[in-house]
């Protein structure tokens, strides 16, 4: 009897692995969901909708955003993760929804860690240091000086504890002594958008988002988050250049599945997406134009960033003394 059972059951376990690849080829069938977490405007949003476009002409299936914000990108995870696993409801964020918020929040409504499935990492996103004209400094070593000498003077836009302007300015102000005020915004679009209004005097955001302004002279670019300085900005240091090589938050987007979602669908998803990276056109508009750096990794290798991403974050927020809400 036991022996007819165990045969049953591996029987069982074959016939769903038998089953997975015929679900992936198959895949979509009907519209595809992705959850962006942010509001619309965004460096996030901007790369969704450029991606679920070029994602419905390989599927010849319906691919839309919805956007989901509030509760630090909680509300949008949190309703994927109770999706059913089965591809049709992705999730595309940044860094701070699975990397940063597990240390940032004593108690969270999910889990990104156990909860969510790694796709694939689109992009590393290079970003810099921002202040306006009005601030009497041309580095990051001169910002420092200025808000020590003038405590509480200065002000810099978030868009709430543990995103990336947050990790930065704290982590510099742990380091340095200087006193500089957080204000936190709903997203990054209107923090620059404070930041060009002189209602706060500094940010970080990507090129994507900074750049056009800082070549039009109405933002000083002082850093950036990146090994290298970036091609199209080869005046701004890196943040190592400048001294600040640990503030740098290592900012990245990715696409995340329900927990349980077949390995087959997962590499499938993975897969396509890649192929959207590397389109020429695509790339050089999206990716290269912006200041991105394209990934396009398998999910066992997004996986194994995650897991190296999470020790670099929780090292970084400890340092920078930022206490869990």
């Amino acid at each position: 009897m036991n022996r007819r059972k165990m045969m049953s059951a591996v029987a069982a376990v074959l016939a769903v692995v038998a089953v997975q690849p015929a679900m992936a080829q198959d895949f979509p069938a009907r519209q595809v969901k992705i959850v962006v977490p942010y509001p619309a405007g965004g460096g996030v949003d901007g790369l969704a909708r450029a991606l679920t476009d070029r994602l419905g002409k390989i599927w010849n299936q319906t691919v839309i955003v919805e956007n989901k914000g509030g509760a630090a990108t909680m509300i949008g995870g949190e309703s994927v993760a109770r999706s059913a696993p089965d591809g049709y409801t992705l999730f595309l964020t940044s860094d701070s929804s699975i990397t940063s918020n597990p240390f940032l929040f004593k108690k969270m409504t999910y889990d990104p860690i156990k909860e969510l499935a790694p796709v694939t990492q689109l992009i590393d996103l290079h970003q810099m240091v921002v202040v306006n004209p009005s601030v009497p400094v041309n580095s990051l070593q001169e910002l420092v000086a200025y808000a020590k000498a003038n405590p509480d003077k200065l002000n810099y836009g978030s868009y709430g504890n543990g995103s990336q302007p947050h990790l930065l300015f704290a982590t510099i102000q742990a380091k340095t002594g200087a006193r500089i005020q957080q204000v936190p915004f709903r997203g990054i679009a209107p923090a620059i958008t404070a930041t060009l209004a002189n209602d706060v005097q500094m940010t970080l955001g990507g090129a994507a988002t900074t750049g056009a302004h800082t070549q039009a002279g109405k933002l000083k670019a002082l850093a950036i988050g990146r090994k290298e300085r970036l091609a199209s900005f080869p005046n701004v240091p890196t943040l190592a250049e400048a001294g600040f090589g640990d503030a740098d938050p290592r900012s990245w987007f990715g696409v995340f599945a329900p927990a349980g979602t077949p390995p087959a669908i997962l590499n499938k998803i993975s897969a396509d997406i890649k192929k959207v990276l590397n389109e020429p056109e695509f790339k050089q508009r999206f990716i290269d134009s912006v200041g991105y750096t394209g990934v396009g990794n398998t999910p066992a290798e997004f996986a194994a960033f995650i897991k190296d991403d999470l020790a670099y974050k929780k090292n970084m927020i400890e340092k920078a003394g930022i206490q869990a809400e």
